[in-house]
């Protein structure tokens, strides 16, 4: 087995992963269009919650003054919205029934979770 040597430097850090590039790609080319969607919407969800969480930062007042100026709870709304429409965009990719998912997680949230506190 190859040794590591940990870099000391940013810049030793980038030559590192300069060198080991190709080892280290996923070959894209490969995926069926499917896989594709399911990795596109699962980027697009990352993004819509990223974008949630600036919203509740805004709410705590714990964002830049500038972002809080422009700050609207209409926002936060839309935000909610766009995590709950990509999660059930990828669900339907996914095969997943997003109703029977969350009646099961509901089940196991009144039950089991509520009475390990």
């Amino acid at each position: 087995m190859k040794q590591y040597k940990e870099p000391t430097t940013i810049k030793g850090l980038q030559e590192k992963l300069a060198v080991n590039e190709q080892a280290l790609r996923i070959e894209f080319r490969t995926l069926t269009k499917k896989e594709k969607d399911i990795l596109m919407k699962t980027v697009k969800l990352q993004e819509e919650v990223g974008e949630l969480a600036n919203e509740i930062l805004a709410v705590l007042a714990l964002q830049r003054k500038s972002k809080l100026a422009k700050f609207q709870m209409a926002n936060l709304y839309a935000e909610f919205s766009d995590v709950i429409i990509a999660s059930a965009s990828l669900a339907n990719t996914l095969g997943v029934d997003l109703d029977r998912a969350i009646r099961k997680k509901m089940e196991t949230l009144l039950t089991t979770y509520v009475n390990d506190r």
